[in-house]
């Protein structure tokens, strides 16, 4: 299994959907944040396995969720640089790893 590191972004918006979901449904927050640990778990066991994004970045959908989790692989483990929005230009990120 892979060491994996969220960047500050990520974080960020992880957070701002958690919160967003939770005042819509209260439960709903913590599914999210269930979605998030199952998508990131399977990317640790086996981190190739999702499509390529672009520049080497791979993408994994959450289930249930609208939103992707954007990862790099290195040496040292998994970077993962964002929790996007499916409606999101991700355009966005091409900068951002």
């Amino acid at each position: 299994m892979s060491l994996f590191v969220f960047t500050a972004e990520a974080d960020a918006e992880i957070a701002e959907a958690f919160a967003w979901y939770e005042q819509r449904s209260p439960g709903l927050g913590q599914e999210f944040l269930r979605a998030v640990e199952v998508a990131v778990t399977s990317a640790a066991h086996a981190p190739l396995r999702y499509p390529v994004w672009r520049r080497g970045a791979h993408r994994m959908l959450l289930h249930k969720f609208p939103f992707a989790i954007f990862y790099t692989v290195t040496s040292d483990g998994i970077i993962i640089f964002a929790c996007f929005h499916g409606r999101r230009n991700p355009k966005v990120l091409i900068n951002r790893h």
